[in-house]
């Protein structure tokens, strides 16, 4: 059974932004989004950092921190082969109820995909109700319909 990440945010964070579970390449790494081909990064670059490439992962990090955005992902635990968020199974989700109440200040949910949001409605579906919340388009590059610039557009309009 694969293990997710612990939930990356400070007593300054507004947005949450919400995956479903690391992929291989993240799970290997220990880093959120560490697939090079993912365009996470490169998006929070153009949004965030005057499209300048990241040094390092911490780098990564305090930028998304320092501009009030968390990360998390919907499952603690799941079954998968490979990196697909359709091959996931018997996934156990994060506990939302409890960081959302713990950490007041987060008033805004971003989920990197609609499996993301799946996830969460499926789990959560209350917690909508008392959250603003966006489905933004998936950054990885499995969601080949949107073009880099289109996801661009999308996501710096929901980081803004």
């Amino acid at each position: 059974m694969l293990k997710s990440f612990d939930y990356l945010l400070n007593k300054q964070t507004h947005t949450l932004i919400l995956g479903t579970m690391p992929g291989a390449a993240s799970l290997k790494a220990q880093e959120y989004y560490a697939y090079p081909h993912n365009a996470f990064w490169h998006i929070i670059a153009d949004v965030f950092n005057g499209g300048k490439a990241f040094a390092s992962y911490p780098d990564k990090t305090s930028c998304l921190l320092k501009n009030g955005i968390g990360l998390w992902d919907n499952l603690q635990y799941c079954d998968r082969e490979g990196s697909l968020d359709s091959d996931i199974c018997n996934e156990v989700p994060n506990d939302f109820e409890t960081l959302l109440k713990d950490n007041k200040g987060i008033r805004r949910l971003l989920f990197n995909g609609q499996k993301s949001f799946a996830f969460f409605k499926k789990y959560h579906a209350p917690l909508l109700e008392r959250t603003d919340w966006q489905v933004l388009p998936s950054t990885s590059p499995a969601n080949a319909r949107l073009s880099y610039r289109n996801k661009l557009a999308v996501w710096q309009k929901a980081l803004k």
